[in-house]
């Protein structure tokens, strides 16, 4: 993810945020993803990189879209691999046209087909007045966040097979809205509806679309955007931030047979707030 802010220092994290934890130690996998291939974007750090280990730990091959940071891409491969899995690194813009063909090019001729698509790629740029949200900056974040969702998310159907998985992640910010993100909250309540109206859309044709909706997770995108990010998550009723290992397992869920009666629904990971949705 990008944001605006510099990166601030870690210093006066609490104890559980100074090293976000990608996978529980104690975590069973159970072949629940065996022999499955799931594309994820936005999965080279934070949430999408535990999502990749958590499905690589069930059996799942991997491919992994990222945009610029090649050192963590290549951190999460390696953690696939160690969970046995194979792991396909794509670098690129996703709201580019071309790269998402060359993409779907490759993943086509690697796999032919795909069981899991998980869009979880997203930016944000916090602006504490709305009036200091530039054109660009709206256009910028809806065309990442929901624009070249919705159109990867098309083009990828050629290669999902009757009973594949969609899974994207929207946020708490969608119901309850962000003050500093209001047009990041904008985009993420378009990836609410976006769910629920594709999970009708496709119905017929046996694939599920379901979505998480998280809310203050420790991952590198809260040293780049927090000024106090000491306070992080203190205002859940759990008082505190959840971990990256602590949303994976609800993408693990959605992506296997246990979900095979749900779709168009969304899943909050966020130490209890009360949303509607």
């Amino acid at each position: 993810m990008k944001t605006q802010n510099k990166s601030k220092s870690l210093s006066k994290v609490p104890k559980d945020g100074l090293y976000p934890e990608i996978i529980r130690k104690n975590y069973l996998g159970s072949k629940k993803l065996l022999n499955k291939k799931a594309l994820i974007s936005g999965g080279d750090s934070g949430i999408g990189q535990a999502v990749a280990v958590h499905f690589a730990r069930e059996g799942a091959d991997i491919a992994i879209i990222y945009k610029e940071n090649v050192k963590d891409a290549r951190e999460t491969q390696k953690l696939v691999e160690k969970e046995g899995g194979k792991c396909i690194l794509l670098k690129g813009d996703i709201s580019k046209k071309t790269f998402r063909d060359k993409t779907l090019e490759k993943i086509e001729k690697e796999w032919k087909t795909i069981d899991v698509l998980v869009n979880n790629a997203g930016i944000q740029f916090p602006k504490n007045e709305i009036t200091k949200i530039s054109d660009k900056q709206i256009k910028e974040t809806f065309d990442v966040n929901i624009i070249s969702m919705i159109s990867f998310t098309r083009d990828c159907l050629a290669l999902i097979n009757k009973g594949g998985r969609i899974i994207c992640t929207t946020s708490v910010t969608a119901y309850r809205g962000s003050d500093h993100l209001v047009d990041y909250s904008a985009t993420k309540g378009a990836i609410a509806t976006f769910i629920r109206s594709l999970s009708v859309n496709l119905a017929d044709q046996k694939i599920l679309v379901n979505g998480v909706a998280p809310g203050p997770i420790w991952t590198p995108l809260v040293k780049e955007t927090f000024e106090d990010i000491a306070s992080f998550g203190k205002d859940t009723p759990l008082k505190r931030a959840g971990q990256p290992s602590e949303v994976a397992p609800a993408y693990v869920f959605l992506a296997s047979d246990d979900s095979s009666f749900i779709t168009g629904e969304i899943i909050h990971i966020n130490g209890g707030d009360f949303v509607g949705g």
